[in-house]
């Protein structure tokens, strides 16, 4: 098997890093895989406690947070495997995962980016990804395929082309990523494997999902699913791609919904539930993209 670069990006999560590379040590030797970890805002050098889990791996510690992109970006540098594999570090992985990935994607040379069948790990009957519908770049919304649908095999080898990948697994050739470039650190979080798509397509590549194999996915360890943090960053990122991604015209006609439509209900909603932090978040996700933001990093982890 050709050398494959596993990359995941660890932000004060040790033991659920640790799990990760018990599932990579059990089916995988240090001469196929290397790890590689990011240790994202890490005060203090973790390395000699990641290393008894796993032989092949190199520890990179940031002291600043440089979110999911950036941390991720930071490992692909210093990656030697012919493939690149990110996986979240809240993921486990069963055996003959990466060979059945590197199989599609040495199959079909026209896929770009391939995510594998992701089941919610403290529930594996239950599918989280099984591809993503195109996207409406009109209001810039898609849905999941598959998702909290009982698993009972009906996406079993089966592989086809989706509209995007999933940044919890996703894999694809060191040589495409080359062409196609490293994801956009301005995102910080979320919707950056999404425009990481949009790259892969420019190059003329597709994004494909494979049901041949899957990931175990630890959903919500990261962040809360109605946290100031996760409202701030996709209110602020969902305008942002389509700016970067859809012509001017596309763009107007969305900045109109979005502003006097989509953000004004969201905040209605959140008041009316007395959770007025969040409504607050909406609204400065919203006005960053009119301010054009300070820089990548204007907030990051310190969204209360």
């Amino acid at each position: 098997m050709a050398l494959t670069s596993i990359i995941t990006v660890n932000f004060h999560q040790t033991a659920v890093t640790i799990d990760l590379l018990k599932s990579i040590a059990k089916s995988y030797s240090p001469n196929e895989v290397e790890v590689i970890i990011v240790d994202n805002g890490a005060d203090k050098n973790m390395e000699l406690i990641f290393h008894p889990y796993f032989e092949n791996i190199k520890y990179i510690q940031s002291k600043e947070n440089l979110g999911f992109a950036g941390g991720n970006n930071l490992g692909i540098q210093k990656a030697k495997g012919d493939y690149i594999f990110l996986l979240n570090n809240d993921t486990e992985i069963p055996a003959g995962c990466i060979q059945t990935l590197i199989a599609e994607l040495e199959a079909n040379p026209k896929i770009g980016l391939l995510s594998p069948l992701l089941l919610y790990f403290d529930q594996p009957d239950l599918v989280q990804y099984a591809g993503f519908t195109p996207m409406n770049y009109l209001v810039a919304r898609n849905a999941y395929i598959g998702q909290f649908e009982k698993n009972i095999g009906q996406f079993d080898g089966k592989s086809y082309q989706t509209g995007f990948c999933h940044g919890a697994a996703v894999i694809c050739s060191k040589a495409d990523l080359q062409k196609a470039g490293l994801m956009d650190e301005t995102y910080f979080l979320y919707y950056e494997e999404l425009d990481w798509c949009e790259k892969f397509k420019r190059i003329s590549k597709e994004i494909w999902f494979t049901g041949k194999t899957h990931v175990y996915h630890k959903e919500s360890i990261s962040v809360g699913k109605a946290s100031p943090l996760k409202i701030y960053f996709n209110t602020r990122n969902r305008m942002l791609f389509i700016r970067k991604n859809t012509g001017w015209l596309n763009t107007l006609f969305f900045s109109l919904y979005f502003t006097l439509v989509a953000c004004p209900k969201a905040v209605a909603k959140y008041l009316l539930k007395g959770e007025n932090k969040l409504a607050k978040w909406t609204l400065k996700g919203l006005w960053w993209n009119y301010t054009h933001g300070k820089n990548s990093k204007d907030l990051g982890y310190e969204v209360r």
